[in-house]
């Protein structure tokens, strides 16, 4: 475990394994954190599926609650400011390149990451990626008002409802659409290979992670569903190894 630090953002890491670096990003929106990557979360232990081959790299989002990673809310950037923190820490580990792996919000993380360092990411797995449903424009910024805003303002007393409120609306209210962070032009144009496995709930839309892995040119999609019942979830991490291992540089 450890942490970087970068002027006003400090942010906790943790590492396991060895081999070509694999960044883990962890569900649970807003209050994604180690413990969700390494802990008994499902739909499985992402750490310990692939330590044995790589070196894996998890992290707690800034200003999750749950986790220890902290820094100013950036109500302009939101989430470029989570990007900023994840080539940071790649930086700092001295991972010029790597791949990723990213559940829930980690999907429009990694389309930011592919959009703003497509260089670095050699391949990457958008596991229940989140999406935005046309239906419940508002779900996220709902679900973070109740569910992320109190707890953090309780923790930081240099953060007012008003500026968290301010911070979702930008994040998720400012381009509601798709995957949030890049457009459909985007995703046609971008050439990282990338595997995705849809879900579909509420905050997984069904129809946006398939939209993406018709839209770019070099995707794979899962068989749906994958999560249940519990015997499919061992076939998917089989594929997303074989997916790693084919994309893994030098393989």
């Amino acid at each position: 475990m450890g942490f970087v630090e970068k002027g006003a953002v400090r942010i906790h890491y943790e590492e396991a394994g060895s081999g070509y670096p694999l960044l883990l990003i962890a569900g649970g929106g807003l209050n994604s954190c180690i413990e969700r990557i390494t802990g008994p979360y499902p739909p499985f232990n992402a750490m310990k599926e692939f330590s044995n081959e790589y070196r894996c790299v998890a992290f707690d989002l800034r200003n999750a609650p749950p986790g220890q990673s902290s820094g100013p809310l950036e109500i302009d950037r939101p989430w470029d400011s989570h990007t900023d923190d994840q080539l940071a820490l790649m930086d700092h580990l001295g991972c010029q390149k790597f791949m990723v792996l990213g559940f829930c919000i980690g999907g429009p993380l990694i389309w930011n990451l592919l959009k703003r360092a497509p260089d670095r990411v050699a391949a990457a797995v958008l596991a229940m990626p989140s999406g935005s449903r046309p239906e419940l424009r508002d779900y996220f910024y709902d679900a973070n008002m109740t569910g992320w805003a109190p707890e953090l303002v309780k923790r930081r007393s240099d953060i007012t409802m008003e500026r968290a409120e301010r911070f979702l609306t930008r994040m998720y209210r400012t381009n509601p659409d798709f995957v949030f962070t890049v457009t459909r032009d985007f995703v046609k144009s971008c050439q990282t290979p990338v595997l995705i496995l849809p879900d579909d709930i509420p905050a997984h839309p069904y129809a946006v992670a398939m939209e993406t892995a018709l839209l770019a040119p070099n995707a794979e999609v899962s068989m749906f569903p994958w999560k249940e019942p519990p015997e499919r979830v061992p076939l998917a991490v089989r594929q997303i190894r074989s997916f790693l291992r084919a994309h893994r540089p030098g393989a």
